[in-house]
């Protein structure tokens, strides 16, 4: 599994993967969007400080398989949100949730040096959960009965990671002054 930029040529697929009620359904407004609604929409996400958005590959093909972010980042506050989607239905519980996340949170923590990274999961999405509390997301609190889907209220949870809290997976190789020359 890798992470990429956001790409122009991948507007159809982020459109298929929005419009799939499946998928969809972990999202607090569930609604379809329309292929100029998706390009109106990455013009917007690709353009914003605030936010870091990336495509994630399946590293063995380089086919895309979803995608993952960071909203609302505070440089001042070193905090931001995270969310990801692992669109393609074949590569979901293959493990590309966990890993995405653990990357994301070493981008957040490793590279851009924030120290809190949040997000919010419904009480119902018991694979999401699963996934973030593998990459080192801890429950903080809850919003209960908040969310209606399926034809009940459902908790929204709130889950945090600290940059104290992980260790990193790749760019702590990375991000080190180099060694002197002898």
């Amino acid at each position: 599994m890798a992470l990429g930029p956001f790409r122009r040529d991948l507007i159809s697929t982020y459109h298929r993967w929005h419009n799939d009620v499946a998928t969809t359904r972990t999202f607090a407004l569930p609604q379809p969007t329309t292929l100029e609604q998706e390009e109106a929409s990455y013009a917007e996400l690709t353009a914003a400080k605030s936010m870091a958005f990336f495509t994630v590959y399946d590293r063995a093909s380089w086919h895309a398989v979803g995608t993952t972010y960071l909203t609302d980042i505070d440089h001042r506050h070193r905090s931001a949100e995270f969310g990801v989607l692992i669109g393609e239905t074949a590569q979901r519980g293959q493990g590309y949730g966990t890993e995405t996340a653990r990357l994301v949170l070493d981008y957040a923590f490793t590279a851009l040096g924030l120290h809190s990274v949040m997000l919010t999961a419904y009480e119902y999405n018991l694979a999401g959960r699963r996934v973030y509390e593998k990459a080192g997301f801890r429950e903080f609190g809850r919003r209960r009965q908040s969310h209606w889907m399926g034809g009940r209220y459902w908790d929204e949870i709130y889950m945090d990671c600290l940059a104290t809290e992980f260790t990193s997976p790749v760019l702590g190789r990375v991000f080190v002054p180099d060694a002197p020359r002898p």
